[in-house]
């Protein structure tokens, strides 16, 4: 069964295709492929995988290929350089496509070319990780990073379809798996209490990568994140909501050099830290906290940042965030577990209270494993 979502943006909008074994059965989006010329863009640890599977789906089309190196630390403008020669040795025009397949280094990198090449061409996500599949692949963010800051350098494109064949969940990395849990974690945190208690109750389910419980999470966060795309694109008021515990995650990620950690986990550890703060600011509770680490801990994700790093590196890294508006810092916090904000009414007493909790913590349980 293929069920299908729409992100309504007018003329702009396309259809999210969500099944088992998609990649073999092109028939259900084949069409949003609207050009003859098609660059395919993997990296070297998923083209081996489903590489060919793409190329037979588009039989009859003028297929090019790029492949990439794998991992966060190669998502810059060098390796980004890679697509535009292969599209310029290839003699791609303006009515070229290019299909993102792979996680979400792969699907930001390959949207941004699409973007920029010839002024901005079709692009189409098959996301082959979960992380990518409930989250980055839908909602037309597409970027680089630059060693000072993660994300920084991109645009808004919006694909022409994103299809996500759960089959290829079943040969993701387990720490990959976890990463994209916090993302889902994510959703049920800032606007859905009942998809929260869902997944505390179908965690074990998720993690043993049943289907029809991969399918349904999904469902639900991307139901979720083209409803909030929909309502504002470019990310002015609702959308930034979405990035609950990213600026403290991007710090973490900037800070270790990319790579180091996966983006879910860094990700993991600043919800914690966005959750803490929330309580200091007298919303949510003690045991609002126990209950997200409780559920962090469940999901094989860090609960700590790395013990090195300290407040000053914090603040330095986030004084670079996308949500810093005139030189003020914006944080999504949560008045309480369903119900997030965009705010800069935060103390910065009580955010340097946070900083040095977490940091302690962390310092902790790196002498406790040096003891061990």
């Amino acid at each position: 069964m293929t069920l299908r979502l729409d992100v309504a943006l007018n003329e702009r909008s396309y259809p999210i295709f969500i099944g088992q074994g998609l990649l073999d059965r092109p028939e259900c989006w084949i069409d949003t492929i609207r050009s003859n010329q098609v660059m395919i863009v993997t990296n070297t640890t998923v083209a081996p995988l489903y590489l060919e599977r793409i190329r037979l789906a588009l039989t009859g089309k003028q297929i090019a290929t790029v492949i990439l190196p794998d991992g966060e630390q190669f998502k810059n403008l060098d390796t980004l350089d890679q697509i535009f020669t292969g599209l310029l040795q290839s003699r791609h025009n303006r009515t070229t496509t290019l299909v993102a397949l792979g996680g979400g280094v792969i699907g930001d990198m390959t949207g941004f070319a699409a973007a920029c090449y010839q002024r901005g061409v079709d692009f189409v996500q098959i996301p082959t990780t979960l992380l990518a599949q409930v989250d980055s692949s839908v909602g037309g963010k597409t970027g680089v990073n630059h060693p000072l800051g993660k994300n920084m350098i991109g645009a808004f494109h919006q694909p022409r379809c994103v299809i996500i064949d759960t089959d290829t969940l079943n040969t993701l990395a387990d720490n990959q798996l976890a990463a994209g849990l916090a993302e889902v974690i994510k959703y049920g945190l800032i606007l859905d209490l009942n998809f929260l208690q869902w997944i505390e109750a179908n965690l074990d389910s998720l993690q043993a990568r049943n289907p029809a419980i991969l399918a349904e999470a999904i469902r639900r966060c991307c139901e979720i994140k083209a409803q909030v795309v929909s309502e504002d694109e470019t990310e002015q008021g609702k959308r930034a909501l979405l990035n609950l515990g990213h600026t403290f995650g991007h710090a973490i990620e900037t800070y270790s050099g990319y790579g180091s950690w996966l983006h879910g986990e860094a990700v993991a550890v600043g919800t914690l830290l966005a959750a803490d703060l929330s309580q200091r600011s007298g919303w949510l509770e003690k045991s609002d906290i126990e209950r997200i680490k409780r559920l962090f801990l469940r999901a094989q994700l860090p609960l700590t940042p790395p013990p090195a790093m300290t407040s000053a590196d914090f603040m330095r890294l986030m004084a670079v965030d996308k949500k810093v508006l005139d030189g003020q810092l914006r944080l999504i916090l949560l008045r309480q577990l369903g119900d997030a904000l965009v705010t800069e009414q935060f103390s910065t007493t009580a955010l340097a209270a946070t900083l040095d909790a977490a940091i302690l913590d962390a310092t902790a349980l790196a002498t406790q494993a040096l003891d061990t």
